[in-house]
């Protein structure tokens, strides 16, 4: 009988958390057993601002999914995101002093040890170093140099960053609900997983989760990480929108967007009457579905327009040949495929997450992406062993070392 391994992926969003709880069989095969959602409460923008209000959301969800896979678990791989998320890019040279100038994973070490030394302000850490490429003596393209001869070494590598505090409570709300952080992983990374193929990040896709909180975006180019940025817009926005304009408690615009949502018009919308839930005792109201549009439509609009802003700001934006990939609970509001199309003038797509068997219905919708990218996050790095700078285990190159040995998996030994 094949071993069975257990992994967990949890979501931590502005409007819900969810607990994906998945079995792993020897030949690395996923098969969700259980899956725990709830609202959540004490998250602003993707930052812990009530923690045991957090605490409360995170065993909720977390028990639903045990309760559902009738197992327990013991750690979790977490998503971070929100508006603290920055990214810089980084370059390490170093003299190959191997024998026979031969490259060695010592040399590998120190040009990674050497790209990482950037200037950082004391309240932030490095979350992720995401390896593009190496150099050697101006010979470019190169994933694996150990073992190539040259005198140069050089590695360019994408870092992302969080605030310090950020990222402590989030571990910290984790812990206090009874959990170990097997990882916190930035979130479009771990969407990247879940939605995209080798082909797409290989020729060049953009990623965008669009939240409740914030819209967090990740550029794939030649197979690695080559921008990310977070907009501080979601879909929350969109419903606070529809609660002042409409006068409706913020749960019932809610349901009115998942119901009647759309961020374009059709030619019988002024026909389609739509009842609105009033504030308290008051009475309620009657619209159009034409009314509803005007007000989701510029907002997301703004949305869509200010990731294209950011995504702009990259020297690959031309090389984006796959198009944009949507993911998120925002991407779920009819017509945003042709509003995206509209302003990024390239193709998109909703993202829906594959590579799994088990809960296959429950779990193929973009708003699971993250969860199951978490999952299989965790599959291709298990094994993976090493210190932990988040809680003083270790140090920070022991980290790094271990997400760079994960990011090129050839690369074993360092």
């Amino acid at each position: 009988m094949d071993e069975i391994e257990i992994i967990t992926g949890l979501d931590i969003g502005t409007t819900k958390i969810s607990c994906f709880i998945a079995e792993i069989n020897e030949a690395d095969e996923i098969k969700i057993i259980g899956v725990g959602s709830v609202p959540s409460e004490g998250l602003r923008y993707g930052v812990v601002v009530d923690i045991d209000k957090t605490v409360n959301s995170i065993t909720n969800a977390i028990r639903k999914a045990e309760e559902m896979a009738n197992i327990q678990v013991d750690q979790v791989y977490a998503g971070i995101a929100g508006d603290h998320i920055r990214s810089i890019n980084g370059r390490g040279v170093v003299a190959i002093s191997g024998e026979n100038s031969e490259v060695t994973t010592d040399d590998v070490r120190r040009v990674i040890d050497a790209a990482k030394a950037v200037a950082l302000p004391i309240d932030r850490e490095i979350i992720h170093i995401l390896p593009q490429e190496f150099i050697v003596d101006e010979q470019r393209g190169i994933r694996d140099p150990v073992g190539l001869k040259g005198i140069r070494l050089e590695a360019e590598v994408h870092i992302v960053t969080g605030a310090i505090t950020s990222a402590q409570n989030i571990h910290r709300c984790i812990e206090k609900a009874g959990y170990g952080v097997a990882d916190l992983v930035l979130e479009p990374l771990a969407s990247s997983f879940s939605v995209l193929t080798d082909d797409e990040k290989e020729l060049g896709v953009i990623i965008v989760d669009i939240g409740g909180g914030t819209s967090d975006i990740a550029m794939f180019y030649e197979g690695c990480i080559r921008q990310t940025s977070v907009v501080a817009l979601g879909g929350r926005n969109v419903t606070n929108d529809m609660a002042i304009v409409l006068r409706t408690p913020l749960d019932a615009a809610e349901q009115l967007k998942i119901k009647h949502g759309c961020t374009i018009h059709r030619e019988n919308d002024k026909e389609a009457i739509i009842e609105v839930p009033g504030v308290s005792d008051r009475a309620n109201r009657r619209i159009s579905r034409t009314l509803l549009v005007d007000i989701i439509q510029p907002r997301m609009a703004e949305i869509l327009t200010l990731i294209y802003e950011e995504v702009k700001k990259s020297d690959y934006i031309n090389l984006m040949t796959n198009g944009l990939v949507l993911t998120g609970g925002g991407s779920l509001i009819p017509g945003i495929i042709d509003l995206a199309e509209e302003i990024f003038n390239m193709p998109v797509k909703i993202g829906i997450p594959q590579g799994f068997t088990g809960m296959v219905e429950e779990c193929r919708n973009p708003q699971s992406a993250t969860g199951v990218g978490l999952i299989q996050y965790g599959v291709k790095y298990q094994h993976e062993t090493g210190g932990n700078y988040r809680d003083g285990e270790g140090n920070v190159f022991d980290s790094i070392k271990k997400r760079f040995r994960r990011w090129f998996g050839s690369v074993t030994t360092i």
